[in-house]
């Protein structure tokens, strides 16, 4: 019984074999780290936030500055004028937190934008290597428990996403 079983399987098993699909694994996270067009979007995104962000930077050092002089000078102010400068600091930082957090939004929502563009250039360089190569499946490797590093093409969608700058 148990022959008749594995000599059924072995029957079933070879056309399934000789019709073995070609498949590939990339990583993902790995090719994005190394994007050649990584630094230059850091910098485009840096230059187009710049200016807000020093104005975020200069008002967090506005309330600091202004909450060491109230420590400091505490003892000998009114307490119209202690009334006055916790006003000051919390408008200060009132001020500060509305737009740090406008900005932190900001910053993510084009961070978010950029990544879509070049996931989509990498999902076609993918592609493209796919079909130059007569790979019939791409799997991310984060979905795979084993794959041999052969079957990894990481480096060549890196090695394309250079090239296509």
């Amino acid at each position: 019984m148990l022959n008749r079983a594995l000599v059924t399987l072995m029957l079933i098993g070879a056309p399934l074999a000789a019709n073995a699909e070609k498949i590939a694994v990339v990583d993902m996270g790995a090719v994005f780290e190394q994007l050649p067009q990584r630094e230059a979007i850091g910098k485009a995104l840096e230059k187009e936030f710049g200016d807000r962000e020093a104005e975020v930077k200069k008002l967090q050092g506005e309330l600091r500055s202004l909450m060491e002089k109230n420590q400091r000078d505490a003892a000998l102010m009114s307490e119209t004028q202690k009334t006055e400068a916790l006003r000051k600091m919390e408008a200060l930082q009132a001020d500060l937190q509305l737009k740090g957090k406008a900005l932190q939004e900001d910053v993510r929502r084009r961070q978010a934008e950029e990544q879509n563009k070049i996931l989509v250039k990498v999902q076609q360089v993918i592609k493209d290597i796919a079909e130059k190569e007569k790979i019939d499946v791409v799997m991310q490797s984060g979905a795979v428990v084993f794959a041999k590093p052969q079957l990894d093409i990481s480096s060549k969608v890196v090695e394309a996403l250079g090239k296509a700058k």
